[in-house]
């Protein structure tokens, strides 16, 4: 049986997205989690915990593995936070989420669902193939990626049988969002019950790495 977080321990919560075009939404966001009690983690207010000793890329890779909790917002921005053609930080954050099966939750502008939908009419289903594609202008999306993090996220590659943990909100405007936040969040008992009960490593340490419990 693995240890709980101390009951005087809030979740704690990462909030992972690019921020430009969505920086009011991120303020609610963060308020809504806030008040539902959770400590939340998020770069756009400066909360994401920094080791001045390790690169961004590393602070914010070693909160997603540090977090309880990930709600990941995906829009037609890709990030700014790139290491020349490499992956953005978000989108990093997003890949890491998965890999360590990190209870999560996504919302997804209706925007980037909608590219989507349009490439893929014009066949191209696959990152592969919208390899060759570039991109003349970016006033609907800024980087073909931000489709394949989506992708990622609902686990296209699978067959619909064999996806879990693959749901993610379209929102269209930050009202759709914020009754996704409030409908999921604002009940701190149930979430902190969740956190408790998962049975993860991490959840044996606090966010600076110390146990929590004798042993």
């Amino acid at each position: 049986m693995t240890d709980s977080p101390p009951s005087s321990r809030k979740p704690i919560i990462m909030v992972s997205s690019a921020v430009y075009g969505i920086e009011e939404l991120l303020e609610v966001v963060f308020g809504i989690l806030n008040t539902a009690g959770f400590t939340v983690w998020m770069s756009h207010k400066g909360t994401v915990p920094v080791d001045p000793r390790k690169s961004n890329f590393e602070n914010c890779l070693e909160a997603v593995r540090a977090c309880d909790l990930f709600l990941g917002i995906l829009t037609t921005s890709y990030g700014s936070g790139k290491d020349g053609d490499g992956l953005s930080i978000t989108h990093q954050e997003v890949l890491e989420a998965l890999k360590i099966d990190k209870p999560r939750w996504f919302l997804a502008h209706h925007d980037l669902i909608f590219a989507r939908g349009l490439l893929r009419d014009f066949g191209y289903r696959t990152t592969a193939a919208r390899a060759g594609l570039t991109l003349q202008g970016k006033k609907l999306v800024e980087d073909l990626r931000v489709i394949d993090m989506y992708e990622a996220v609902i686990q296209a590659e699978k067959k619909l049988a064999d996806r879990k943990g693959n749901w993610a909100q379209p929102f269209a405007t930050d009202d759709d969002a914020k009754i996704f936040v409030v409908s999921q969040f604002l009940r701190y008992g149930e979430a902190a019950e969740f956190v408790r009960q998962q049975p993860l490593a991490f959840l044996k340490q606090s966010p600076a790495g110390e146990r929590q419990g004798g042993e």
